[in-house]
């Protein structure tokens, strides 16, 4: 089934590759630690639940975004804003836009994948946050909502609005910390780095670019929608996809099969899926599961359509 075509040639793809991934990780890592501190979980539930009639979807898509919180961080939050009076459109905007718009992903995509892409991805994601939180809200989803509240979660994080001293001593205390974050982050993150890139040397080097283009190319109208049912379900760290997925696009997928793949993986990862079913009834996580992978096809059929 596979054939070697150059040994080098895979070891070359590691080395840069796995560089490239160290040094952009330890830089988004530090942006991300930093953000993650100044603005915090109760100033994101502060700005939600203040009556802003028309703009909590853009606002909860915008703090998701800027906030990229790992699923067991989001549930809470969630839990949170929705005990505290936040509209319940505008907070399942921010659910959406934190796993999938998020700086780590948007300048790994910057890095692979060029501006034009990263744009349009940024754009069509964000739009998707808010008109999804707009549409269940609308359908009345709201009463889908358990009456539960998670323990856990990191609500005793220090950030800046509660740190003591003058302006500079606190931004160096952020500082600090965030580095500390930044490098404890990195230790746990790099196996995923080495497996991430190790597959895609791999099938950079061994695997025929003719098999690819005829399984996932362009011409197969049904790679965009298989591309999406396998990354809903599928949870694989965005540090792990984005190398392999640079390697499957330089063999010849489809860029419309590698955007659903990441949308879909990075949406509905089964963790996430799981901690949802705790705040939520059956019929708003399908609701929310439906929607990733629809939108995982939609926007996978649109950068083929328009060759992007």
């Amino acid at each position: 089934m596979f054939q070697v075509n150059n040994f080098s040639v895979a070891l070359d793809f590691f080395k840069l590759i796995m560089g490239e991934l160290i040094a952009l990780f330890i830089g988004i890592s530090f942006l991300v630690a930093l953000l993650q501190r100044y603005i915090s979980k109760h100033t994101i539930k502060n700005i939600l639940t203040k009556p802003r009639k028309g703009f909590q979807n853009i606002l909860g898509a915008l703090l998701g975004a800027v906030t990229p919180f790992c699923s067991c961080s989001t549930i809470p939050i969630l839990v949170g804003l929705f005990k505290s009076g936040a509209p319940f459109g505008g907070t399942i905007s921010f659910l959406i836009s934190s796993p999938i718009l998020n700086p780590m992903i948007i300048i790994l995509f910057l890095k692979f994948f060029g501006i034009k892409v990263t744009v349009i991805y940024a754009v069509f994601t964000f739009i998707f946050a808010v008109l999804a939180g707009i549409l269940l809200e609308k359908l009345g989803m709201e009463k889908q909502i358990k009456n539960v509240a998670i323990k856990g979660g990191h609500d005793d994080e220090i950030t800046y609005d509660i740190l003591e001293g003058t302006r500079k001593e606190k931004h160096l205390q952020v500082m600090k910390l965030a580095l500390k974050d930044t490098f404890s982050l990195f230790i746990k993150v790099i196996p995923y780095l080495l497996v991430g890139a190790g597959i895609g040397a791999f099938i950079y080097g061994f695997v025929p670019e003719d098999l690819i283009a005829k399984v996932a190319g362009p011409d197969n109208l049904f790679a965009v929608p298989v591309a999406s049912i396998i990354g809903v379900p599928m949870y694989v760290r965005t540090e792990t996809m984005i190398p392999i997925a640079k390697a499957l696009n330089s063999s010849g997928m489809s860029i419309g099969a590698i955007m659903a793949l990441i949308i879909g993986g990075a949406g509905a990862s089964i963790p996430e899926v799981t901690l949802l079913n705790t705040i939520f009834k059956k019929k708003m996580v399908i609701a929310f599961v439906v929607s990733v992978f629809l939108v995982a096809t939609i926007a996978g059929y649109m950068f083929n359509l328009f060759a992007i």
